[in-house]
């Protein structure tokens, strides 16, 4: 209880600071404020007292923008994926977030784009939003459950981050974020007491050249076996 009060007593404090002072930087370029948010997200884990530990940055591809795709298991999942994932990305995130006060003005400036999951059409405009960025060399981050799960488990992937692969003909980067449901569950603000390491693990690149619509189901398996196998490996 303690950590979990103190953290939250600096965390807070800390996200409004680099918002307020971030927001500047994005008149210059977003790419500056979404370096920012790294630092923010790196100090986050030092405030809650955990550690990250990231495997496979080697796979990452250095030629083209990609596509990383993430199980999501708590709110912790964004402070790993900034202070892990090197390089600029830019968010696909719930359209709830952009109407936080500040926090999603500071979404917009940084050039996040905003999934209307209700909304089949303007869905669909994101995704078409997000092959530009990808197209212009940035690479996106999609959680394709689309919330976190409860218990851990993987929930159903949603569809459209995987038709958005193969319009833009992207590389799909499978990322598996383990213990960070065991540090602060859904649903809950406390800080488990037990271990406080996160464990990013980056897998192969797939490729989605050649593929065409008809192949998302596959594809979408594909990618999800590869994201299931290290929640299950000791």
């Amino acid at each position: 209880m303690f950590r979990a009060l103190f953290a939250y007593t600096l965390f807070l404090p800390w996200t409004l600071f680099v918002i307020v002072t971030g927001l500047p930087l994005s008149l210059v370029s977003p790419d500056y404020l979404h370096a920012y948010a790294r630092l923010w997200g790196k100090v986050g884990l030092l405030l809650a007292g955990v550690s990250l530990v990231v495997e496979g940055r080697e796979r990452i591809p250095t030629d083209r923008a990609v596509i990383y795709m993430a199980n999501h298991q708590s709110n912790l999942d964004i402070l790993a994926l900034f202070a892990g994932l090197p390089g600029q990305f830019r968010w696909l995130a719930k359209e709830e977030l952009f109407r936080v006060p500040l926090f999603g003005f500071a979404m917009r400036r940084s050039g996040y784009i905003p999934v209307a999951r209700s909304d089949r059409k303007r869905s669909m405009q994101s995704m078409a939003e997000a092959a530009e960025r990808i197209h212009g060399g940035t690479s996106v981050v999609i959680f394709p459950e689309g919330t976190r799960s409860d218990d851990g488990r993987l929930l159903p992937f949603k569809k459209g981050g995987f038709i958005l692969a193969i319009q833009a003909r992207a590389t799909i980067l499978p990322v598996t974020i383990v213990g960070s449901g065991a540090i602060t569950p859904k649903g809950t603000l406390r800080i488990g007491r037990g271990p406080r390491t996160i464990r990013v693990h980056i897998g192969e690149p797939l490729e989605t050249s050649g593929r065409v619509l008809n192949d998302r189901d596959a594809l979408m398996e594909e990618v999800r076996r590869n994201i299931a196998a290290p929640l299950v490996t000791p």
